[in-house]
């Protein structure tokens, strides 16, 4: 498997069409339903968002506390669709990549397609082994939010597969 490195580039996106395995590292965000609907509604107001979501990779996670001597606790994906009434706008921000399990609306993969972005899914039931990914993780914003506030972590070779690639096709139907 190859490893890619966050941001992506545009070459990057060409590469990694639907169904390819990779690993990824570099700096993602984790966000959950509470999340996505907070960070709507600051670009609905056209307030400044808490994170850099202009080419940002989102994972779709809400992390446990770590155990000592340990940056994280377990980190496995929640179901993408939760947040699909909430993506095209981060898409429209500049969202670049979204990470989680299951399959995605026809308006998302429309959404990503039209935006160059793209989805990874992630094994579900594997939160305790992506932990092993993760070399550091800080809550950045929606402190109040617990596990569901935004943390940003740094990740290196963590797993994946395209879900929807940059060109809005699908392998998950």
């Amino acid at each position: 498997m190859k490893n890619y490195t966050l941001p992506l580039s545009e070459q990057d996106k060409k590469e990694l069409t639907c169904g390819t395995q990779l690993t990824l590292s570099g700096v993602i965000y984790t966000a959950r339903d509470a999340a996505h609907k907070r960070l709507t509604a600051l670009l609905a107001e056209h307030k400044p968002l808490p994170i850099g979501i202009e080419g940002a990779a989102i994972y779709y996670c809400g992390p446990t506390p770590a155990r000592e001597g340990e940056c994280i606790g377990s980190c496995g994906p929640t179901t993408s669709s939760r947040m699909d009434d909430y993506t095209p706008a981060l898409l429209d921000a500049g969202l670049s990549v979204m990470i989680g399990k299951g399959k995605r609306s026809e308006a998302v993969n429309k959404a990503i397609g039209k935006h160059g972005a793209i989805y990874f899914a992630a094994v579900g039931g594997a939160g305790a082994l992506y932990k092993h990914a993760v070399t550091d993780c800080t809550c950045v914003a929606f402190d109040d939010l617990g596990c569901e506030a935004i943390y940003k972590l740094t990740v290196n070779e963590m797993p994946l597969i395209v879900a929807t690639d940059a060109n809005g096709n699908t392998c998950l139907k």
